[in-house]
């Protein structure tokens, strides 16, 4: 059977208002959370392909919109602004009684991390980790994603401006995938020798085979 999507629930939190759209399995067997980066919100093309394929593997989906973006900001609200927000709307997350595993992309990725051992979060998925800004290597965050204390999943592109897969540290309980000639949100080129849906295809698989391996 296919998944059924719900109407955004809102949720209020210390940071404001914020917004989760369900992308529910039927026999569900854990909820995974997803939210935005700073630059963008859940139309990202790896959250919703996300939510596209994963119910269909009895995985929930639910994307996160935080409330910086629920109120119309053009700009992320501060990281400790951005966790009391996540912490807020965790409850709503877990109601349906099933395991959650945290989830982001690019800044949402560092909330999960950040939040996601006192939170009991299952594991926690990063999309396109940032783990400095563009030209910036001095500027690690590799400590947000070593210090998560959970099984984690990082999905990075191959040529990812805030940190290309070979820059990241060895060590620590993640997983690292490549994303061929992926930039920070994924795209590819027309000229490479992968295609944006072959792209989006490996990160969707991935990421069910990794929560469908993981012990909870």
């Amino acid at each position: 059977m296919g998944p059924m999507s719900t109407p955004a629930q809102s949720v209020e939190t210390p940071a404001g208002e914020a917004r989760i759209t369900w992308h529910t399995a039927r026999a569900a067997r854990l909820v995974l959370a997803v939210s935005h980066g700073a630059g963008g919100g859940i139309e990202a093309r790896d959250l919703q392909a996300l939510a596209a394929a994963l119910p269909a593997r009895g995985i929930t989906v639910a994307l996160v919109e935080q409330p910086w973006r629920v109120a119309g900001k053009k700009v992320a609200a501060a990281p400790k602004v951005l966790d009391a927000g996540w912490r807020g709307l965790w409850p709503a997350l877990a109601e349906p009684g099933l395991p959650v595993v945290a989830g982001g992309r690019s800044a949402g990725a560092r909330v999960a991390c950040r939040t996601a051992a006192e939170l009991g979060a299952a594991g926690v998925l990063a999309l396109a980790f940032p783990l400095h800004p563009p030209g910036r290597p001095e500027k690690s965050r590799a400590e947000e994603l070593l210090g998560a204390g959970r099984p984690a999943l990082v999905v990075q592109g191959g040529r990812d401006p805030f940190g290309r897969p070979e820059e990241f540290p060895p060590g620590g309980t993640y997983t690292l995938v490549e994303v061929p000639h992926g930039d920070h949100g994924f795209a590819v080129p027309k000229k490479a020798d992968v295609t944006q849906e072959a792209a989006l295809g490996l990160i969707t698989g991935t990421v069910a085979e990794w929560l469908t391996a993981l012990e909870v």
